[in-house]
């Protein structure tokens, strides 16, 4: 299911947000999060520089070895190396590179999302394995990533 072009998985209670998942970004359609280029806004939010640093503390949940640009620009930029890790906060994932776009091309932010950040007065919480995991197999196949955490094999 599809809210504001932002793909959610929900089991129980808990639900797992996915942020920065755009077409332009893996060379591909269908993506989570649609196109990038539709996302741009004039302006951020009035707290834009405080989200920028929740997703910029996010904890790292794999660590991919690579570098890219700005696909608006095309310049490198200070995500550009390990763009595409995914990070969490344990309820949403999100691209390493995605606070670049927020912070350089104001792309839009759920509001749930900037509701749960505002929730936690713009502080990371702490989370664990025990937290994330039952959501990891279901989550992994809507980014692409080949990880399998049940079994801990590519």
């Amino acid at each position: 299911m599809s809210t504001s072009g932002m793909e959610r998985l929900v089991e129980g209670d808990a639900a797992l947000g996915l942020l920065g998942f755009y077409d332009e970004l893996d060379n591909r359609t269908g993506q989570p999060n649609g196109s990038i280029r539709d996302a741009v806004q004039p302006v951020g939010e009035p707290d834009e520089a405080e989200l920028v640093a929740y997703l910029d503390a996010g904890h790292v949940l794999i660590d991919v070895m690579e570098a890219g640009r700005d696909v608006i620009t095309g310049s490198s930029h200070r995500h550009s190396s390990g763009c595409s890790s995914l990070v969490t906060d344990g309820t949403w994932l999100w691209r390493r590179d995605f606070p670049h776009y927020v912070e350089t091309h104001h792309v839009s932010v759920p509001g749930a999302f900037i509701e749960h950040v505002r929730s936690l007065n713009h502080q990371t919480p702490t989370i664990t394995v025990a937290q994330f995991a039952p959501h990891y197999d279901e989550t992994m196949p809507l980014v692409g990533a080949i990880y399998n955490w049940s079994t801990n094999e590519r």
